[in-house]
């Protein structure tokens, strides 16, 4: 019974891990609301959410635009959405996505 429980944990892990990517991360004036966190994406959905991780801090934020046009990024985020991650004096950063 243990191993068919550690069997679905993992299966259940590594789906969540299968939409996960990391890369560097950027910030531009975003397109969405003031003070919408926003992101472009090259190829996620429109108006999809995704979770954006940066040193133990995670944000939300809507696929509104399509980008990262920079060669080795794999996100762009919003200005709102940088500042609350803490990569807005940075630039650009290394993150995880889901």
């Amino acid at each position: 019974m243990k191993t068919e429980a550690m069997s679905a944990a993992m299966l259940l892990f590594a789906s969540c891990m299968a939409n996960a990517e990391s890369g560097l991360a950027s910030y531009y004036r975003g397109i969405g609301k003031s003070g919408e966190m926003t992101c472009a994406h090259r190829k996620r959905p429109f108006g999809s959410m995704i979770t954006v991780s940066y040193l133990g801090k995670s944000i939300r934020c809507r696929v509104n635009d399509r980008g990262p046009f920079v060669r080795g990024r794999i996100i762009d985020v919003s200005t709102t959405a940088a500042r609350a991650l803490g990569i807005l004096q940075l630039g650009v950063a290394h993150v995880v996505i889901q």
